[in-house]
């Protein structure tokens, strides 16, 4: 297939050229200005592909144009094999989305990590993810060896070091750091409820700008999560983005709560699902409704949707959810 990819020469980085300084901003990135410019901003997640083909991951994001901000490009979701997250993030920057690039701490130790940051950081890619990842054992390849040299808190420190000390963990110093905004993850519903607001805290004080959540489908407990974050003053310090998903049948939502950890489903879900016509449907709704009362929950910024294997209805439910109002985030001009 022959690509139809134009690329913009406002997103190619030449040495010579620098990045422009934005006032009061860590990044030259869109993303990191639509939050601090007080837009309710929506993310999602781009699944990279099974393949070396590149024009997979361009198809995959027009999926996404007009109705999101920034695109998380997993890295070694669920401990499985995919194509390089921070590959991408390269392509996608290169035709000029806002990738966040997503960096496991399973997988590589701090040499190689730092190295990804920088050459990340040359290739225009403006946001980074901390996490520390999924074990081995849930994944395709369950004899890998685990490294865990840096955990999501230390990535964190490591992230802001070099943007800010320009310095690499050895203490060498660097030449250009790289210009990043950097976030991490939270999941509300890890009891005991007070640990996981204490963990939201350690986070954001180990850098921590921005902080995506796993799946909310129970929003009461988010509520009361957003509430202890407020009272505490984090959402002052950092952008906090509610992760909402749609499900494809009671069956998937019954697994999800089985089998991933940390995924909390109420029985009200399932049994809503359990009795519509159209489950999927159903889903798409809830995930629709879900969007809804997360933007008028104090103290959130945004949102964050996930629909693996769904992508393709991530769009619909965003213009049916209302959250971006009339604004229309930012996309290529060609289409597929």
């Amino acid at each position: 297939m022959k690509e139809s990819i134009k690329i913009n020469p406002e997103f190619i980085y030449h040495p010579g050229n620098p990045l422009p300084e934005i006032e009061g901003h860590v990044s030259c990135g869109r993303f990191e200005r639509i939050l601090k410019g007080g837009d309710f901003a929506v993310t999602t997640e781009l699944a990279p592909p099974d393949s070396a083909d590149r024009t997979e991951v361009f198809h995959r994001a027009a999926m996404f144009n007009d109705v999101v901000d920034a695109i998380n490009a997993t890295d070694g979701s669920g401990a499985n094999c995919h194509m390089s997250s921070v590959v991408v993030c390269a392509l996608l920057s290169h035709i000029g989305y806002s990738p966040i690039l997503q960096i496991s701490c399973r997988d590589k130790n701090r040499i190689a990590i730092q190295g990804d940051i920088l050459g990340a950081a040359a290739l225009g890619i403006s946001n980074v993810l901390a996490l520390t990842g999924d074990d081995v054992s849930s994944g395709d390849h369950p004899e890998a060896k685990r490294v865990f040299d840096l955990d999501s808190i230390s990535l964190l420190t490591t992230i802001i070091k070099m943007r800010e000390e320009s310095s690499l963990l050895s203490g060498r110093k660097l030449k250009e750091p790289p210009r990043m905004f950097a976030g991490s993850t939270i999941n509300p519903f890890v009891p005991p409820i007070k640990s996981r607001v204490l963990q939201l805290e350690k986070k954001i004080d180990a850098g921590a700008e921005f902080i995506q959540t796993q799946y909310c489908f129970d929003m009461p407990m988010l509520v009361d999560f957003m509430a202890k974050a407020v009272d505490k003053g984090l959402t002052e310090r950092a952008f906090i983005l509610p992760g909402v998903g749609t499900l494809a049948s009671a069956k998937m939502a019954k697994w999800l709560r089985k089998n991933v950890p940390g995924v909390h489903i109420p029985d009200s879900i399932i049994k809503r699902l359990e009795c519509a016509n159209d489950q999927k449907k159903e889903g798409q709704k809830i995930c629709t409704e879900l969007m809804q009362k997360v933007k008028e929950i104090d103290g959130v910024s945004g949102v964050h949707v996930m629909a693996y294997g769904q992508e393709k209805y991530v769009a619909q439910m965003v213009k049916d959810s209302g959250v971006l109002g009339d604004r229309k985030p930012w996309a290529p001009m060609n289409r597929y």
